[in-house]
């Protein structure tokens, strides 16, 4: 009986652990973009750990190095970005989740643009790590034109490859101020010219 016990509470014990690591590291992945984006790569490791409330050591057990903590945040951007595809494409009209997500990838390009200069000290520098996103955010981005298009919500002519240089000439305005607003207006615009 005893064994038994100890059994299923050692079976009780183990995902709660397991939740309670995923959670540390949602909250050092949060406090590390807050803190690469205000401080740079110099931001300290420490202040991070305080900031997700954990101790020094948990970081260091997710993240044994800086470089592999400045990846992860990046690599999670992606990952939300591509999650964020996923969901808008199952809850919302194909056109909406089209405009909502190229929204979130705005917000995803604002967030880039301040962590990347940390970005830019990890082995191969920014470049690496954009490079190996791009198969993702484009993959994402195709889906759902591609799922317009199939509802009939974007004219049949329409070539992904256009609005996705479109955006990418809206990246190149960051450096000016308001750029998210226009480029919010710029997707609307976009869309309009080429909703059936």
């Amino acid at each position: 009986m005893g064994m038994t016990n100890q059994s299923e509470q050692a079976q009780t014990s183990a995902p709660r652990l397991r939740s309670d690591a995923q959670r540390n590291r949602v909250r050092l992945l949060r406090a590390a973009r807050e803190a690469f984006a205000r401080d740079g790569a110099t931001a300290s490791l420490d202040d991070i750990a305080r900031l997700a409330g954990v101790g020094s050591g948990t970081l260091y057990r997710h993240f044994p190095t800086r470089e592999v903590l400045i990846e992860a945040v990046y690599q999670d951007e992606v990952s939300r970005l591509v999650e964020a595809a996923r969901q808008l494409s199952t809850t919302e009209p194909p056109l909406e989740a089209l405009r909502q997500w190229l929204y979130v990838f705005v917000e995803h390009v604002a967030h880039k643009r301040l962590i990347l200069p940390a970005m830019e000290t990890v082995p191969g520098g920014s470049m690496r790590l954009l490079e190996g996103a791009r198969g993702q955010i484009h993959g994402s981005f195709f889906m759902l034109v591609q799922y317009a298009m199939d509802a009939g919500a974007l004219k049949p002519e329409t070539d992904p490859q256009d609005l996705l240089r479109a955006m990418i000439g809206v990246f190149h305005t960051t450096f000016i101020p308001g750029w998210e607003t226009s480029a919010r207006r710029i997707v609307d615009l976009l869309l309009a010219g080429a909703q059936r």
